[in-house]
Order: C-alpha cells, then structure tokens, then sequence
C-alpha cells in the first residue's frame, strides 16, 4: 500500500475511535469535537502541489549532502527552518541527517525561541552548534544601544561569516524563500559565495532542468535554499499536514506589546527600556516572522493553529516581513546585507 493511503486509512481510523461510526453523508464539519477537529488537520492529504515542492526539496538536501564535503543546516529556529528539519529527516531516514545545525544566536531572540531549539535538538538527538560573536558582546552590541543595521552587521553577518569559516563548512543550507522579498528572489537553489563569503547576484549560475553546477573553488561556498520554490501558504499548509512542530510564537496569545512608530514590540525580558509613561498592554498577537525581538513586530491576531494562520493568510494583503525593523532599514537594504555575507 502507497505510504499517502497507508496514512489515510490510519486517520479515518482514528476519527472513526473519537467519534464512532457515521454516515458517509455527515460532513466533517458537522462534528462538535475539537478534539476530532485537531485529528482531522493533522490528517491532511497532501495536494499534488505540495508533494511536487517536498520532493524538490529533498532533491535538494540530497544533492547537497551528495556533492560537498562538510555541509551544514543553518536553524533559526523560525517555521521554515522547521519545514526545513523535517524534509531533512524525511530525506536521510532512517539515517540522521549527515549534517550538524548552526544556530547563529545574537543573544536577543525570544526566549521562546530559545527553548524550542534546545528541546528540538535534544528530543531529536541531533548535533547542535550555537554560534555567538563574543567580540560583538564584548563591545556591547545590541538593537537598543547600537541600532537595527550595526547589530545585524556585527552580531549576525560577521558572526554568520565567523562560525562558517570556524566550521569550515563549504554549503550553508537555509530555509530562504524567493516570495519573501525582492533581493531573494534573485537566488538559485544552490547560491554561489566567493572566498569573502559575498553574494554577487550578477555572477550566479544557470540551474536548467534540475541540473545543477555545485564546483568550487578554494575557500569558495555554496548557500543551498530548498524551499526557494515555497510561499509563506506552502509553508503552513505542509506543517498542518504533516503536523510539524513550531514555536508558540506563531500562534496568538495574550502578550505584553508596545506600540513604536506604528510597530507592536513584545516586551519579552527586561532589557527593553521602556519610554516615560510607557506600559506594555496585554494584546492578541502572534508573529509572522521571528528574530530579535526588539527588532520583531507581531500583529493583531486571534489565530491559533496553522488553519486559523491560513485563512488569516488568505485574507491579508500585507506582506510576512512587515514587522522586521531590519528591513525597512535603508541604509541597510537586504540586498546589501546579503553582498556583505549576510544569509
């Protein structure tokens, strides 16, 4: 029996124990258990669409662990690095991955975030490396003292270029999507680096029919992007399908925010200064996107679950980066962060 129907009858029998036998006539959504509700989201067939996007994927991971010496799965800890994990373990299985993760911590992302990634790396037994620039620390860089464009600068693209050249790793595989913004539109599957680490969108190579040109020279390094091809829709309606885990973040609770020009700061430790007559108010939120989170706008929301989050998507019209302060930083634009080495 082919695995998709393998996995479909093992969930009509499991919706058939929680709820009894029911007339073929009855619609799903006819039934009052939550319970029955959260079994048939993680019940999803997967469409042909998002079959073809996995299988690509994988394609991706296989060849990158195929054709370079020392790889490594950057993790940010963020919903397409959790896509990107488990298509890992999907591709290597049984195996682990043949891979270690690198996690380049700037010391300001949530401490949700935090969490996660320890318990994800310890309940999958798999070899984490956390990087941080200690020079950065040691000069007290931070998005509150120093500003969104020195802080990602120093703490993530010279502390991104440090742990690799450390690693000597020679492929970065990462979770970047060409949907998310203009400049990574402009990637291929496999992101040609220089001995400096720099992007030079104009020197990239031709990836026709699948058939990629992996050579490099001395010092040289690939960034390898697997879901290159996915949308923010494609990333949640696999991880309700094959229900993956994320962190909380992405789903709306109370949390204390404040609003700073226009953009809904979650108050997560006490570095944050607040300013003179200024108090967080407990609000409806979760975030589309996750970083540092002085840095990291969350928006109104009451979805809590990735079918909620997809027709929240369907209905919006802004864009998933709307709340990084890092990219609305011109004198910073992404595409000069990525020609500096930046991911």
């Amino acid at each position: 029996m082919r695995p998709a129907l393998l996995r479909e009858d093992n969930c009509r029998a499991r919706l058939i124990n929680q709820t009894g036998p029911t007339k073929r006539s009855r619609p799903l959504s006819d039934r009052s258990s939550a319970k029955t509700q959260r079994i048939a989201a993680a019940c999803m067939i997967i469409s042909p669409h998002l079959r073809q996007l996995e299988a690509e994927a994988i394609y991706i991971l296989r060849e990158t662990a195929a054709d370079f010496q020392n790889p490594v799965m950057l993790y940010s800890i963020g919903k397409d690095s959790s896509v990107m994990l488990h298509l890992a373990l999907k591709a290597f299985h049984p195996s682990k991955p043949p891979f270690p993760l690198l996690h380049v911590d700037t010391k300001w992302k949530f401490r949700e975030m935090i969490a996660f990634r320890d318990e994800t790396a310890r309940r999958l037994g798999l070899e984490l490396i956390v990087h941080v620039n200690q020079d950065g620390v040691a000069r007290g860089i931070s998005p509150i003292a120093s500003g969104s464009a020195v802080h990602t600068q120093v703490m993530k693209t010279e502390a991104l270029r440090q742990a690799l050249d450390k690693g000597k790793f020679d492929a970065a595989i990462g979770g970047a999507r060409r949907d998310e913004e203009k400049s990574r539109a402009k990637e291929r599957f496999f992101s040609h680096r220089n001995a400096a680490q720099a992007w030079d969108p104009r020197n990239q190579r031709p990836e026709l029919r699948r058939l990629f040109n992996t050579r490099i020279g001395p010092g040289e390094s690939m960034r390898v992007f697997p879901l290159s091809n996915w949308t923010e829709i494609d990333v949640w309606t696999y991880i309700a399908a094959e229900n993956i885990p994320v962190v909380d973040l992405y789903f709306a609770k109370r949390r204390p925010l404040v609003e700073r020009d226009g953009v809904l700061i979650m108050v997560d430790d006490d570095r944050l200064p607040l300013y003179p007559g200024e108090l967080p108010v407990m609000t409806m939120s979760r975030f589309r996107t996750l970083g540092c989170y002085p840095l990291t706008g969350a928006i109104e929301s009451n979805a809590q679950n990735p079918e909620d989050i997809l027709e929240e998507l369907r209905l919006s019209r802004l864009s998933e980066r709307q709340g990084r302060l890092i990219d609305v930083d011109e004198t910073s634009s992404m595409e000069r962060k990525k020609l500096e080495g930046y991911f």
